[in-house]
């Protein structure tokens, strides 16, 4: 059974197929699928589909490409609903929360130090109430690293690995997995095949990030979850293991990551 790791289902890109897509997984062995929030608008929405089909589960958090229009209320909101959220074994993270630094209106004024107050204060909710957290991590894995070793969450993914070695390692000597999804299918992309082939196995989860990242015989169509069990197959080569067991490794990786996808 595969788990995908991070997947908008919700997306405009899914509209009206969300559940379809969700039961055909289902037939193909993704036995689970955990779809992030990206702002307070669409918490209900991600919520309501994680409960309409049994192998969906969600995050809460607002995306870093989504600060510019959040404020103050949005992270008091999120703080005032988890007590009840909590209750609902379906949510298994805080996220998706983090820096980009690949948009150049993120990256430089005023944005960036807002983007950076967010992370910390959603790092700080997630602290608070004991979830781990769904990391967006684009060209900032130094400043990410920085605010987790200042503010200790019980561990989670940093999505869409695309750092060095050494960022790796320091992510994972910090309780996280790294995220490997349709970038490592590219022959291209040595650096995240390399990293997927030799880091720890302990440490690897895999994810499609649907409606984006398409695999090389995808893109650049739409990606779908239904395209996990492919990926993982393309990570079982690279390792040299057998489909089997990079199944059953990431499977238990993710539960490690996120222990109440297990509920």
């Amino acid at each position: 059974m595969w788990i995908d790791t991070h997947c908008h289902l919700d997306a405009a890109e899914f509209a009206g197929e969300e559940d379809l897509i969700a039961q055909r997984c289902a037939q193909l062995g993704v036995s689970g699928i955990v779809i992030p929030a990206v702002e307070r608008a669409n918490f209900a929405a991600v919520a309501a589909l994680a409960q309409r089909q049994p192998n969906c589960r969600y995050a809460l958090g607002i995306h870093p490409m989504y600060v510019e229009r959040a404020d103050e209320s949005d992270l008091q909101a999120l703080r005032e609903m988890l007590p009840a959220a909590l209750s609902d074994p379906r949510l298994v993270a805080i996220g998706e929360i983090g820096l980009d630094y690949f948009v150049p209106e993120l990256r430089d004024g005023p944005l960036r130090a807002k983007q950076e107050y967010f992370y910390a204060e959603q790092l700080k909710i997630a602290r608070d109430f004991g979830l781990p957290v769904l990391l967006h991590v684009r060209r900032s894995q130094d400043d990410i690293l920085k605010y987790l070793r200042r503010i200790a969450v019980p561990g989670g993914i940093a999505h869409a690995f695309n750092g060095s070695a050494q960022q790796a390692q320091a992510f994972i000597g910090l309780g996280f997995k790294l995220g490997f999804g349709g970038a490592m299918t590219f022959t291209r992309a040595l650096q995240i095949r390399r990293l997927a082939a030799e880091l720890p196995l302990h440490a690897i989860v895999l994810e499609t990030d649907a409606p984006d990242i398409a695999p090389a015989w995808l893109h650049p169509q739409r990606n779908s979850p239904q395209q996990l069990p492919r990926i993982g197959e393309v990570l079982a080569q690279l390792r040299g293991v057998t489909v089997d067991e990079a199944a059953q490794a990431t499977t238990a990786n993710a539960h490690a990551a996120m222990p109440r996808l297990a509920l």
